[in-house]
């Protein structure tokens, strides 16, 4: 094994939990290699001894997220394997550039690329995708979030990502903080009573409230809530909300914001805009791993 405790430290650094990280990477593996870790292909034609070294390359401008996670699934087989990190984690990295440079068995090494090749992409694909957000909200008092929209098995790394690439986790799931949507206002009555009904049973929990008018917002508002999000408003409408209860509450406008529609969300003043894009449809960056010549 390398050293655990680096690619360990990393982890902790970009608040992810190195112990489930590991179980992740163990059922990862077994997904592709079952628990034996038999990789049919390579074991007929490299010998239990063969060592290699291997190069992850970026094939595509970006934002490198992962790189950690990458290190866990080369340690998680058998061999002794040496890992060195060429670029940093959230890194612009550019066509071409080496991100790290792994020594090992062969077996070991062809064993583990595409569990490997297939988190470092999809986590970096989203971190390049959150990145062009942020940029564009550089120079606005607006960050962008992403949703509950992710992957199943995937969410903390997806988030991790999020994080990486420039964005924010409002909330982890529906356990962390209390969501009042169309279901819940239409079952107790009307916005306050669900409020009310929702801080009567969790007093300790933040609540956050899916408005869709002005005048929903402002019942809201009364009822104690200070966290709203704006469910497809226009532009026009979320100003409106801004100017009515941006004072009183944090705004958060949500539904099909794009990198083309952002920067005019922004304008009208909210706090955050979510998208959901950034965890469900973000295309994966290419990175390749190519025996070192």
């Amino acid at each position: 094994m390398s050293e655990d405790w680096n690619a360990a430290a990393r982890l902790v650094a970009g608040g992810l939990d190195p112990q489930d990280v590991r179980v992740d990477v163990e059922a990862y593996l077994d997904e592709d290699l079952s628990a034996e870790r038999r990789d049919v292909t390579s074991a007929s034609i490299f010998g239990p001894e063969h060592t290699s070294v291997v190069v992850l390359t970026a094939r595509a401008d970006g934002v490198l997220a992962g790189l950690p996670v990458t290190h866990v699934v080369f340690d998680a087989m058998p061999g002794d394997v040496e890992f060195t990190y060429l670029a940093g984690e959230g890194a612009r990295i550019r066509e071409g550039q080496q991100l790290a440079r792994i020594a090992g068995k062969t077996r070991d090494l062809l064993a583990a690329e595409r569990t490997a090749l297939n988190l470092l992409c999809r986590m970096s694909g989203i971190a390049t995708h959150t990145r062009r957000f942020a940029d564009l909200l550089a120079d606005w008092d607006t960050t962008v979030l992403d949703t509950r929209k992710t992957t199943p098995g995937l969410r903390a790394l997806e988030k991790y990502a999020v994080r990486v690439g420039g964005g924010e986790n409002k909330r982890f799931g529906l356990y962390d903080v209390a969501m009042i949507k169309d279901n819940h206002k239409e079952a107790a009555g009307s916005v306050s009573a669900a409020f009310h009904a929702v801080r009567s049973a969790e007093p300790e929990v933040d609540i956050q409230v899916e408005v869709e008018t002005l005048e929903e917002a402002l019942e809201a508002v009364a009822a104690g809530a200070t966290f709203l999000l704006c469910d497809n408003m226009s532009p026009k409408e979320l100003s409106e909300v801004v100017d009515a209860v941006g004072e009183r509450a944090q705004l958060e406008a949500t539904g099909t914001i794009t990198l083309g529609s952002v920067v005019e969300y922004a304008a009208t003043g909210v706090d955050f805009v979510s998208v959901g894009a950034l965890t469900h449809s973000s295309p994966i960056l290419d990175i390749g791993l190519d025996f070192e010549e």
